[in-house]
């Protein structure tokens, strides 16, 4: 139960270029796991961020894979997911959103809330996630406050509540106000070390001497107005997300991160139950079930394995011992399972609810699975999205066949893209969300498997799985529609759509044939 108690896993999402990855840096460095900050995008550090270790990840400065990092802080153990905020990737963080208890949503002080992080909000609404929202790049000029805060509660639906409070903002910005613990803590732009903080009175004369007469009127302002706006902050209403504590600051310059913290291992839940189609799962149970939430290839680009990922849910995961593996049927053992710091891992003995676990796979797990102590559970709401972008993949060096198609069987098995093959000509079609994947894995096939592949353009709207309870009319659909019939790895009929004019047609003229737009039915 101690041990229960101690764990924060949660996941850190938010629209591209907000400061998801710098944010993560930062937690890792007050977690002690790192001694210099890295930066995804600055010349004078020669240092990359730790959770964006993918080369094209370096080379773009954008995060293309959930990185898992873990560390002890306080009493606490934390796990945390970095997430990739680009909308082509969107896929890998709903799948990650489910292996976390809490969600901390970065936000721009200048752009406020876009497209990307309303979507993700979507889905911890969906699954009742609480959320904190930290407001980062304070030391911009950027919106007001409070302004910030009414777009919040309007766009993401939740109710807001600060904990913390800026001085000022852009070149002007002299530090937070911290509400949580009522302390005022004043900070050095400082990049890569950890600033000292400074206690001070609200009601003393000492604040003017620190910040000036007119901040130090206009904070105490403030603070009267949040009080009389926003009622007091109740751990039970941001547990079941209704309300999200909302911090500022600025990850880069180390403000306001470390007040986020020590907040966050305070209030954030511990893990929670968790949902099967059988019954749900407490994490307190004594028999260990976990599921798989994703799969990455070549973390270790010297041995060339696949690592499963598996979030502990129930009961306690050992070393070397026998679990029942439920779609496979059959039991399995692990040797070296592993925990991480982003490419970095070391072999573990034990996990407990919450961690995120490890453990090498040859072509043995698909995201979903489930292991157990030989219960038949199946854990739901990992779903593949049906694709809007398709291209025919071809080999470019015959001489290289075999470790082409290696690498497009290990990358699909990431859940990074769709592979379809069309029954008509039996050529290979991948469906993505979006244009960066089609880069991301003809650049990935080429470094990490040493296979040149072109793409050719496939004039497709939508892939969408088909099943009937009818069979001849499920047989005469195929028949009639025989070029655009493809099936996926599971071996499953998939229709290619060519236009949303077909497609309707198609459903208005078979009445019997249901139409899936995700992979899960």
């Amino acid at each position: 139960m101690n041990e229960i108690e101690r764990r924060r896993t949660f996941a850190i999402v938010s629209h591209p270029d907000a400061g998801k990855t710098t944010l993560t840096e930062k937690f890792l460095l007050f977690g002690g796991q790192i001694q210099v900050a890295g930066a995804v995008k600055n010349n004078k550090i020669r240092k990359t961020a730790t959770s964006d270790w993918m080369e094209i990840e370096k080379q773009r400065g954008i995060s293309v894979t959930t990185s898992v990092m873990e560390f002890d802080y306080q009493n606490y153990k934390v796990n945390i997911l970095d997430t990739p905020g680009h909308q082509d990737f969107a896929e890998d963080t709903f799948r990650t959103l489910t292996a976390v208890d809490s969600v901390i949503i970065v936000i721009d002080c200048a752009k406020g809330v876009e497209t990307q992080t309303r979507k993700l909000m979507n889905v911890c609404r969906m699954r009742q996630t609480p959320v904190i929202v930290f407001v980062n790049k304070m030391d911009r000029e950027g919106r007001d406050p409070f302004d910030l805060l009414d777009e919040i509660e309007q766009e993401l639906q939740i109710k807001v509540r600060p904990l913390s409070w800026p001085i000022n903002q852009g070149i002007h910005f002299k530090g937070v106000y911290n509400i949580y613990e009522n302390n005022l803590n004043l900070f050095m732009a400082d990049k890569q070390k950890i600033a000292e903080k400074v206690t001070v009175d609200i009601h003393s004369a000492d604040l003017e001497e620190r910040v000036g007469e007119r901040d130090a009127q206009k904070l105490r302002d403030d603070l009267e107005l949040i009080k009389e706006v926003y009622p007091a902050f109740d751990i039970n209403t941001y547990r079941s997300a209704e309300v999200a504590p909302v911090f500022f600051g600025s990850a880069l310059n180390n403000f306001g991160i470390k007040e986020l913290l020590d907040c966050f291992v305070q209030i954030a839940p511990p893990p929670q139950e968790v949902m099967a189609e059988e019954r749900t799962v407490s994490p307190e149970e004594s028999k260990f079930s976990g599921f798989i939430f994703k799969i990455t290839a070549n973390i270790d680009p010297n041995h060339r394995s696949c690592i499963a990922f598996c979030k502990v849910c129930s009961g306690r995961f050992q070393r070397n011992t026998p679990y029942y593996h439920v779609r496979l049927d059959k039991s399995m053992r692990f040797s070296s399972p592993t925990q991480f710091m982003a490419q970095r891992k070391s072999t573990i003995d034990e996990a407990y609810p919450g961690d995120i676990v490890g453990l090498p796979d040859n072509e043995t797990f698909k995201i979903g699975d489930t292991l157990t102590e030989g219960e038949h559970l199946h854990f739901r709401g990992l779903p593949s999205f049906s694709p809007e972008m398709f291209k025919y993949i071809e080999n470019a060096d015959p001489m290289r066949s075999k470790q082409l198609n290696k690498g497009i069987d290990q990358l699909m098995n990431e859940g990074v893209a769709q592979l379809f093959v069309n029954q008509f000509n039996n050529r290979r079609i991948i469906g993505t969300v979006g244009q960066l994947q089609f880069e991301v894995i003809q650049y990935r096939l080429e470094n990490e498997y040493n296979a040149k592949c072109r793409w050719e353009a496939a004039s497709l709207y939508k892939a969408c799985w088909i099943e009937s309870s009818d069979d001849a009319e499920l047989e005469e659909f195929k028949k009639r529609k025989f070029q655009y019939m493809a099936k996926d790895r599971e071996g499953r009929d998939v229709f290619l759509a060519d236009s949303g004019y077909v497609l309707q047609m198609a459903q208005q003229d078979f009445k019997h044939i249901k139409f899936h737009f995700t992979s899960e039915f």
